[in-house]
């Protein structure tokens, strides 16, 4: 009687299965015979929730999978690091103090804290961090400071942003590279009004802007085109005309970083005339840095523990934190922080969990990269590993709500759209998925995708 019973379940979970498989067949016959999909290439897998296959179409092959490729570097950055993992920022000086005063440099060093200013996180806020600043220089008694005050922004190498991201990119908040010390999550806010530039959020040394923005509509169509390191930021296309904040890339997170805490040590009466400068604009002009001594810390400010962080880098898909935590991985398991030792590790680390290397060729940490490729299968295998990991509850707790009312990360860039994540549907099946299109143009790519996955609820 137990193995009749036993077996009419297993009979009643295949059927289940295949009817499934049946109408997700058809809701993707009808997503590619659909005019804005003639063109386009799909990637769809769905598994259960013990990774028993369901469904795919071309669930190997490898698109460009814009943000959804964050589930990668969210999982290796939590198993790697360890979800209590900080950031440590410190202020140290070089010289004597006498009297008050600081005959030497007062440096700033971190190890890449991307949370360093951010407004984000109660307690770690852009205040937090100056009263803390302050306090310890009041501590030693620091009214005056003789000499230079140097950002070392060294933790990191030179390259701040991935190699193959598009250049219409780069200058925009969502295009924010990497230093080794990073401020207000390397952002600047504009305040807009029309076309006109009323003012911002922080003091941008050297910035030369052109502006060639044009009023009409009624949303953002703008864009702003800069670079690491430059002097020179353009904004363009078109905005409403009222009042509106556009936020950019900020050039030189150092230097702005600097220029705020001269602000701090003025207003609060510590004399400072010395000049500001950071570890790789001594590089660009040609003077060795100085590193300051571990003897003379006057201040270790630790960051949010990483599962907060990656809560807000999967909830609001910040790309600045997926290529910060690509340096970081590639600083802790090979020595080097740089984005080619971040994906090459990060590479390593997924094959070594089963996933076939030829579906997840990473270029970046972000998905911002059109060079990435990444199958829906890969995503499945990813999250299937991911559930089974201690940290799991919060890995899973950034995964947004999407429109369709099913909670999964999505990717977006253009013609370009995917989604991945867990959905238990009304019968209490708990599925696992993927979907990711390509060259999909015209039409709400959404909605079509939406259709798909709506088969699972």
């Amino acid at each position: 009687m137990y193995k009749l019973l036993s077996l009419l379940l297993l009979s009643s979970e295949v059927f289940f299965a295949q009817n499934v498989a049946q109408k997700l067949e058809v809701a993707t016959k009808n997503l590619l015979s659909s005019a804005p999909a003639f063109s386009a290439n799909l990637s769809v897998y769905v598994s259960d929730e013990s990774g028993n296959f369901i469904y795919e179409y071309q669930g190997n092959q490898g698109l460009s999978t814009a943000s959804t490729q964050k589930i990668f570097t969210a999982a290796a950055a939590l198993e790697t690091l360890g979800k209590n993992y900080q950031f440590t920022t410190t202020s140290s000086y070089s010289g004597s103090i006498s009297g008050g005063n600081l005959a030497g440099n007062l440096y700033i060093s971190s190890n890449g804290d991307p949370t360093l200013g951010s407004w984000r996180y109660e307690g770690y806020k852009p205040e937090n961090f100056k009263q803390k600043l302050l306090q310890a220089l009041q501590e030693k008694n620091i009214s005056k400071i003789s000499g230079d005050l140097i950002i070392d922004d060294s933790y990191f190498d030179f390259q701040s942003t991935p190699g193959g991201w598009p250049w219409n990119d780069m200058g925009n908040y969502y295009g924010a590279g990497v230093f080794g010390v990073n401020w207000r999550e390397n952002q600047f806010d504009i305040n807009m009004n029309g076309k006109e530039m009323k003012g911002f959020n922080v003091e941008l040394p050297n910035l030369k802007w052109v502006n060639n923005l044009k009023t009409g509509g009624s949303s953002d169509q703008s864009l702003i085109y800069t670079a690491p390191y430059s002097d020179v930021a353009l904004i363009s296309g078109t905005l409403p005309l009222k009042n509106m904040t556009v936020s950019g890339a900020t050039p030189n997170p150092p230097l702005v970083f600097g220029t705020e805490i001269k602000g701090w040590l003025k207003n609060a009466g510590i004399d400072f005339k010395g000049n500001i400068s950071s570890t790789s604009m001594q590089l660009m002009n040609g003077v060795k840095p100085q590193n300051p001594s571990k003897n003379t810390i006057i201040l270790e400010y630790k960051s949010p523990t990483l599962d907060k962080i990656i809560y807000w880098f999967m909830r609001k898909s910040i790309n600045f934190y997926g290529e910060t935590l690509i340096k970081t991985l590639g600083k802790e398991k090979k020595n080097e922080g740089s984005f080619e030792a971040g994906v090459s590790y990060l590479k390593e680390f997924w094959k070594n969990k089963g996933i076939n290397p030829a579906m997840i060729n990473f270029a970046d940490g972000s998905g911002l990269s059109p060079q990435n490729y990444v199958s829906a299968r890969a995503e499945v295998q990813s999250l299937l590993w991911s559930r089974k990991q201690s940290w799991f509850s919060e890995f899973f707790e950034g995964f947004p709500t999407q429109g369709n009312g099913m909670k999964m990360k999505s990717g977006t860039m253009k013609d370009t759209k995917s989604f991945a994540g867990f959905h238990t549907s009304g019968e209490g099946k708990k599925y696992v998925f993927a979907i990711i299109i390509n060259n999909y143009q015209g039409g709400n790519i959404s909605e079509a995708l939406y259709k798909v996955l709506n088969v699972l609820k």
